[in-house]
């Protein structure tokens, strides 16, 4: 049963708050732990653990989380999961207050905050379809990630000023009270009810996820082409080392590289929420990505700020095509009652891609050099996409994204 209209236009926008003041502190809390981090170490290595501290307890708890997600009220799972983020950044900020030398208990809590985002990436993403209609799905996901992408844009920013003048502790507690804020919003959330099926055995149930996507190529396809991509291209976790020590710019100008890619995202996300994509949907993702690479080439060998921030906005623009692309995708195509576990099982690829890619960019950076680094990511993502376009050919002829999804053959 689909959300009604007057149900949407009620919860919608609530949603829409929960997820902007929630990106907002995450984004702020994220930049301030890379630089923190690295001021501390001086160590490229260090922003890799920074990566690989959140991804393991992602992966490990993913699929019991996406089968909790398809068996309990989705709604308070994220509210619970948004509390336990404000009290990791508060933790944080005891240890910049008091901490001194190791790093070590940042990465511990890293791995607590790791644990909460597999239950709350599977709550917040198979939720959504039960606040608006099948038909409105494409243009909500485009509205939520143009919310997303503008805290992405305002929240690194925002960290470069408050690290610049109230330092680390400034910014892990604001952090921690936009995370509260965004609780408070989805406990007043009201979606329509959500009724699981409860009556298949218990490692059925877990794996339905793995299986469901496996069987199918098309959400295959959309999920490991993203894998792969950013995996190769993670240059933004090489960010600190270019602001400090190529491009020269300190923590403010740290702040606006972290945000460009969203400016990009932002836009095109805007773009598609008011003119959504209506032909040729999956050659236009393929095309997202390989800009994706080019312009992470750019970025890698640019000695100029203006032009790193240029070639990051195209990184984050491209990037959105294929995520608007992906999520309408996963959601048309996967029954109510297994949104939760596809979600988990889409969340580890992102996780992988993430924060394997942060590892694998700062392990690269460690044995090869900053620059050449990046640029063997965004060689890999425009290899990556020539293989996939030719491994997922029913991908690649993705017409129209809609209830119907019309594959022309």
């Amino acid at each position: 049963m689909a959300a009604s209209p007057e149900t949407a236009a009620r919860n919608l926008p609530i949603y829409l708050g929960a997820r902007l003041t929630a990106a907002m502190g995450i984004q702020i809390q994220s930049v301030t732990i890379a630089w923190e981090v690295y001021d501390r170490t001086r160590d490229p290595l260090a922003l890799a653990w920074v990566g690989l501290a959140q991804f393991f307890p992602l992966v490990a708890l993913s699929l019991y989380a996406g089968s909790f997600a398809d068996r309990h009220d989705r709604r308070v799972t994220a509210l619970v999961c948004q509390i336990l983020y404000a009290v990791g950044a508060a933790a944080l900020g005891g240890f910049a207050l008091y901490g001194e030398g190791s790093v070590g208990p940042i990465y511990a809590i890293l791995v607590g905050l790791g644990a909460t985002r597999a239950f709350s990436w599977s709550a917040r993403a198979s939720l959504l379809p039960n606040i608006v209609s099948i038909e409105r799905l494409a243009r909500a996901i485009a509205l939520s990630s143009t919310v997303g992408q503008t805290a992405t844009i305002v929240g690194p920013a925002l960290a470069g000023l408050i690290i610049a003048t109230l330092g680390p502790v400034g910014a892990y507690v604001i952090s921690s009270a936009l995370g509260v804020v965004s609780a408070i919003l989805l406990f007043v959330l009201r979606p329509r009810p959500f009724v699981p099926e409860l009556g298949e055995p218990g490692l059925r149930r877990l794996l339905g996820g793995l299986d469901y996507v496996f069987k199918n190529r098309i959400v295959l396809g959309a999920i490991s082409l993203d894998l792969f991509a950013v995996l190769f291209g993670g240059a933004v976790a090489l960010l600190p080392i270019y602001a400090e020590d190529i491009l020269n710019v300190g923590t403010t100008g740290f702040g606006l590289l972290r945000s460009a890619p969203a400016v990009g995202a932002l836009v095109v996300a805007a773009a598609f929420a008011r003119f959504p994509l209506e032909r040729h949907a999956g050659i236009k993702m393929f095309v997202g990505v390989g800009a994706f690479g080019v312009a992470t080439l750019v970025f890698a060998l640019s000695k100029s700020f203006v032009v790193s921030l240029a070639a990051l906005v195209v990184v984050g623009g491209a990037d959105m095509v294929s995520v608007v692309v992906r999520q309408s995708l996963i959601q048309l195509h996967t029954p109510d009652h297994l949104r939760g576990r596809v979600s988990a099982v889409n969340m580890v690829f992102i996780g992988a891609s993430n924060e394997l890619g942060e590892f694998e960019s700062g392990v690269t950076a460690r044995l090869f050099g900053t620059v050449r680094a990046a640029v063997i990511g965004g060689v890999g993502t425009l290899m990556v996409t020539g293989l996939w376009a030719m491994m997922f050919p029913t991908l690649r002829n993705v017409d129209r994204l809609d209830a119907r999804l019309d594959v022309r053959e």
